[in-house]
């Protein structure tokens, strides 16, 4: 018999939708941050400008555990393809316009 507390489901089962199965591309992203949530504007920017491809706000322990999994996957990623190159930073300031 099952009390309900501390128990996790044994499969979940997730589906993307289709109009979210093809991604949209970033190439920059900005992150914000209030003491409940933090903000990530994932960016495409082709100077002069640049457009929010998407935004996912996220709770600060979710946040920790994207942090884990993308450290684990670069780990991964690095140790079949060799080490990744860090990008140049975009030059100039960035900043949301109306």
């Amino acid at each position: 018999m099952a009390n309900g507390q501390g128990e996790q489901p044994k499969e979940i089962k997730v589906t993307c939708p289709p109009e979210l199965q093809s991604g949209s591309y970033s190439n920059n992203m900005l992150v914000m941050h209030t003491k409940e949530e933090f903000v990530m504007d994932f960016l495409m920017i082709v100077p002069p400008v640049g457009t929010v491809t998407s935004r996912v706000i996220i709770s600060p322990g979710h946040m920790k555990r994207i942090i884990k999994a993308l450290q684990d996957n670069i780990g991964k990623y690095e140790a079949k393809f060799g080490v990744i190159q860090a990008s140049e930073e975009p030059k100039g300031k960035m900043g949301f316009h109306a």
